[in-house]
């Protein structure tokens, strides 16, 4: 051996550190703890200490982090918004309704944000998913129609003549089906915000979805034509322009919805 210890010599040595209770090599090299100092030396073993190393420790309870409540998260985000801009960027990070998964776009509003009357619908269909507006296909195309029949555009530039275009929802629910009451729950605290920003005169409420969100009722056919408060505005429910185009019999009661409002606009007007 290199070290210049028989091999008996060795072999007991050995023999001998395993009687003293060694059972594996620390290190390669010998270690001169002399060398070593103060600093890195073994602390003191004490009663505390070992009182403290052989107590039973407590168990240490596992955090639980609250889940988060999306309609808080909503009233939170769509409050801090200062304008339309950040309204619309707020709704494009809310990350809690599944909707915006499988949507085209965000559809956010349409027209002139200074209008006296402000639409709100209930969700986009195929053509607005597409577009990123409001009431642009077959539905959309109707309701332009009856607005231009008592002088009122989503194209106007002064707001006596104006109309503001939006939706409870601003994603295509799948294969066009009623929104669930959470995903209008989620919902209702941009559009509050949305109304308060706009600052409209009136607002429509055109179909269920629009009027369950700002009145906490369905049942358009008893709500349309009666005048209400919604947002804290006056609120007018009317039959959705979808609703129209399966029930042309009802075009009747719209038409008398859109001459109360025209008559409603006149009378603000000459306030």
């Amino acid at each position: 051996m290199d070290s210049g210890l028989e091999h008996q010599t060795a072999r007991a040595l050995l023999e001998w550190q395993l009687e003293l209770g060694a059972t594996e090599a620390i290190g390669d090299a010998p270690v001169n703890r002399y060398a070593l100092g103060a600093a890195t030396a073994p602390a003191p073993h004490t009663a505390a200490s070992a009182a403290t190393a052989t107590a039973p420790q407590a168990p240490v309870a596992p955090q639980v982090v609250a889940p988060a409540d999306p309609v808080e998260e909503a009233r939170q985000r769509a409050e801090a918004a200062p304008d339309l801009a950040a309204l619309s960027a707020a709704l494009a990070d809310f990350p809690h309704c599944d909707l915006r998964r499988g949507a085209r776009n965000l559809v956010f509003a349409d027209g002139n944000p200074a209008a006296r009357v402000m639409i709100i619908g209930e969700a986009p269909g195929r053509d607005e998913d597409r577009a990123g507006l409001p009431f642009v296909g077959r539905a959309g195309q109707l309701l332009d129609r009856m607005l231009d029949a008592i002088r009122l555009s989503r194209k106007a530039e002064t707001p006596e003549a104006a109309v503001y275009l939006t939706n409870i929802l601003p994603w295509r629910p799948p294969q066009n089906r009623d929104p669930t009451p959470q995903e209008i729950a989620m919902m209702v605290p941009f559009m509050r915000r949305h109304v308060a920003l706009v600052a409209p005169e009136v607002v429509v409420l055109m179909g269920n979805i629009s009027c369950q969100a700002g009145l906490g009722r369905r049942g358009i056919t008893r709500l349309r034509g009666q005048w209400t408060q919604a947002y804290g505005l006056p609120a007018l429910p009317m039959f959705h322009p979808a609703y129209l185009l399966r029930k042309p019999h009802a075009k009747r009661a719209a038409w008398a919805d859109l001459l109360d409002l025209q008559a409603r606009l006149r009378e603000g007007a000459g306030a």
